[in-house]
C-alpha cells in the first residue's frame, strides 16, 4: 500500500480509536481497530514522530544523574 492510501486509512482508524477508548467499552473487535491503526500507522512518515517521543520519553524514565 502506498503512503498516499495509508494515510486517509490512519486518520480513520485514529477517530475511530479516540471515540471507542472514550466510551469506556473494550471488546475483542476494538482490539483489532486498534491493531489496524497501528499498522496503518506505521505505513507513514508519522512513525518518525511517533518514535522520537517514544525514545524521548524512555531516555527520561532510564536517564540517572
Amino acid at each position: 500500500m502506498s503512503e498516499e492510501a495509508a494515510l486517509p486509512l490512519v486518520l480513520l482508524f485514529g477517530l475511530a480509536t479516540v471515540l471507542l477508548v472514550r466510551s469506556g467499552e473494550v471488546r475483542w473487535w476494538i482490539a483489532v481497530v486498534i491493531g489496524l491503526f497501528g499498522m496503518y500507522l506505521g505505513q507513514t512518515p508519522v512513525i518518525f514522530t511517533a518514535d522520537g517521543l517514544v525514545n524521548w520519553l524512555l531516555s527520561g524514565f532510564t536517564h540517572s544523574s
